[in-house]
């Protein structure tokens, strides 16, 4: 896999399945006028191609997630001042996450993508619970300050999604079907 999330490895482990992690050196920024949803999907196919270029013969998962609010991305925060001014910009909002995964197969080449949409509405958050939240969660490398894999699900009021893993970050009915198509059976 490659993704140096811990909670996207933690994901894939449901599945059973021997894996290795990888953290590919990909550039996240999006490009000019690129839409989120092609920005998520080019990237967790990136991931791929940089973790096959020293696993030539793996199946190699990528993933990335957008997050939108009305048209703007909203990136990873790195810092607390900039989480703090994106959560008090989504309070109360609907953001869509767009979680794409990739699957890249280097033995005949083949790689398959898929991306899932998560409507996420925020609750009407204080500044102090903002502030409360930050001092405990640090969500300062997610996209839109959301950590639901943790404290951040007591920022949301509601979630609706195909795919109740893509908001944490890999879409895993999308990837089982993927992996089905490689000759990988789950169950």
């Amino acid at each position: 896999m490659g993704s140096s999330s811990i909670y996207r490895r933690e994901l894939l482990l449901r599945l059973q399945i021997p894996f290795d992690v990888f953290n590919p050196e990909v550039d996240e920024t999006p490009l000019t006028d690129e839409i989120p949803e092609t920005t998520a999907l080019r990237l967790a196919a990136a991931k791929t191609r940089a973790v096959a270029a020293t696993h030539p013969d793996a199946l190699i998962i990528g993933a990335d997630q957008v997050a939108v609010l009305k048209g703007i991305q909203l990136g990873k925060p790195l810092n607390r001042i900039n989480a703090s001014k994106q959560l008090q910009l989504i309070r109360g909002k609907e953001v869509v996450f767009h979680t794409a995964v990739s699957l890249f197969n280097g033995r005949n080449r083949n790689i398959q993508s898929r991306l899932v949409a998560s409507r996420v509405k925020f609750r009407k958050l204080s500044n102090q619970q903002i502030e409360n939240y930050l001092d405990r969660e640090q969500p300062y490398h997610c996209a839109g300050s959301a950590k639901a894999e943790g404290l951040g699900i007591a920022l949301i009021e509601r979630i609706v999604s195909d795919d109740p893993s893509a908001l944490i970050g890999l879409p895993l009915i999308a990837l089982v079907e993927m992996l089905t198509n490689e000759g990988v059976e789950i169950v």
